[in-house]
């Protein structure tokens, strides 16, 4: 049988962490990253990547490109707790997982479609 691996990679993770915190969050421009010039942007909602604002970049450039963005340092310990609430969920779900960050997770769903198929034709959920 082939392998079946699907990459999940939870966008904007802590964004939406933040968010789930602070609900006046929500339809704003935020990035959460290093709040000086030298920091980089470690998420930012899609409000600012309209500005051209991404992953990786550098804060001041970022800052430039969308001025009226909200910036937050982030909150670790917020983002590993809904982290492992999110991991929970996929291994009881999943056979197979191997969680590679904080955000990112590779899913063994080799045999799944058979589940998926009962779950379709009987309505049940496997």
């Amino acid at each position: 049988m082939e392998r079946a691996i699907a990459h999940m990679d939870l966008d904007c993770f802590y964004v939406s962490v933040e968010r789930l915190l602070n609900s006046k969050l929500i339809g704003k421009p935020i990035i959460v990253g290093g709040t000086s010039d030298r920091g980089v942007v470690a998420s930012c909602s899609y409000e600012t990547r309209h500005f051209g604002v991404r992953s990786a970049m550098p804060m001041r450039m970022a800052r430039q490109l969308c001025p009226d963005a909200i910036i937050l340092r982030g909150d670790y310990e917020a983002y590993t707790k809904y982290s492992d609430i999110v991991t929970e969920i996929i291994t009881e779900n999943t056979p197979l997982v191997e969680k590679s960050s904080i955000d990112e997770f590779y899913l063994d769903m080799t045999g799944m479609e058979r589940f998926r198929y009962l779950e379709i034709c009987t309505g049940i959920a496997g």
